[in-house]
């Protein structure tokens, strides 16, 4: 099934990610293949909780669920400072998620790097 038409749409979900990375490539956000849901990412911030070093973040969209398929890189290596936030994604320029995508991301160190993404849920069910 194709995503849902954002303007027949049945319910509308707000909702947040949030995990820790490592730097081994996890999935951030799934949208499974027959979801019959289209996702719409606002916005993406990645925190180090290292006090003393900073550490890198890649970000990547990818073509199949389940961070399968070929990889397109968000933000590549892009640095965060000790103790600081930085903003990948905002609500200026949000990414949609369809069927069969996800978003997967990876950090140059172990527990430094936090995330948080507020999504919507577009439903046709």
């Amino acid at each position: 099934m194709a995503a849902p038409n954002l303007v027949d749409t049945s319910s509308l979900y707000g909702k947040t990610a949030y995990g820790a990375l490592t730097t081994s490539a996890a999935t951030m956000l799934n949208n499974a293949a027959s979801s019959a849901k289209l996702l719409k990412v606002v916005s993406l911030y990645v925190s180090n909780v290292d006090g003393t070093n900073a550490a890198d973040v890649t970000v990547s969209y990818y073509t199949q669920d389940d961070i399968g398929g070929t990889a397109y890189a968000i933000a590549k290596t892009v640095v965060v400072p000790a103790d600081a936030a930085i903003v990948i994604i905002d609500s200026k320029s949000p990414i949609y998620l369809e069927e069969d995508r996800s978003i997967g991301g990876l950090a140059s160190a172990n527990s430094d790097l936090e995330f948080v993404m507020s999504y919507e849920e577009y439903d046709d069910a």
